[in-house]
């Protein structure tokens, strides 16, 4: 059984997984935004799962978490990289600096902040599979969604180059979900999103794509699907 490492647990592709991870027996460590959300999750899944309110920008509270979790459940063997935000969709000269700003920190330094606290003992051990959630947007470009597809253009180099580093044994993927109708996507595309298939049918999906990637996967930009 594994234990996966999942951030962004508490919402959208997370919340799905989640479910799917624990009821093949493997065990489940979360983080999301909301306090709330958080021991909603602790409730419905006990230890030896864990979940815990974080915010994936402030690097010092990410390290602290990372450390925590290695004590208690040592290191992953899945570590799934899902928090996301989007801007409100708007011409990029007239999305506001905070509002870029916060893509950016969430999706990319959000990204390089848990993968600096989990990868190392990953890498000691020598094995380990990392999924950075990346996009359709991180692939290609639309108008009105810049600041997210710099973000994820950005998480497709960064894992990239991530593989190369990696030792032998390991991967580190980026990975398109494809469209799934949650509330980042009604936030750029309105009720045009209830056209796509809801988080928990994908992540009948996703689930076992997820846990069948393995070392000859590194370096392979994928896609759920």
């Amino acid at each position: 059984m594994k234990l996966i490492v999942l951030t962004g647990a508490t919402r959208g592709l997370g919340r799905a997984l989640v479910p799917r991870f624990t009821a093949a027996g493997h065990t489940v460590v979360g983080c999301g935004r909301s306090a709330a959300h958080v021991a909603e999750l602790a409730a419905a899944f006990g230890a030896p799962h864990r979940f815990d309110p974080l915010d994936v920008t402030d690097s010092a509270a990410v390290a602290a978490w990372a450390e925590s979790v290695l004590k208690s459940h040592g290191a992953p063997d899945l570590l799934i990289n899902n928090a996301a935000v989007m801007a409100a969709p708007a011409p990029l000269w007239e999305v506001p600096a905070a509002a870029f700003d916060a893509v950016i920190d969430v999706n990319v330094k959000g990204v390089a902040n848990v993968l600096r606290g989990f990868v190392p003992a990953m890498v000691a051990r020598k094995s380990g599979v990392v999924v950075n959630l990346s996009s359709g947007w991180g692939r290609s470009v639309s108008p009105e969604v810049a600041p997210y597809c710099a973000s994820k253009y950005a998480v497709e180099g960064l894992t990239l180059a991530l593989a190369q580093e990696l030792p032998r044994g390991m991967a580190a993927v980026p990975l398109n979900p494809g469209v799934i109708d949650t509330d980042m996507l009604r936030q750029a595309w309105a009720d045009g999103a209830s056209a796509y298939p809801k988080a928990e049918k994908w992540a009948e999906r996703a689930a076992p794509f997820l846990l069948a990637l393995g070392a000859e996967d590194n370096g392979r930009s994928l896609s759920v699907g």
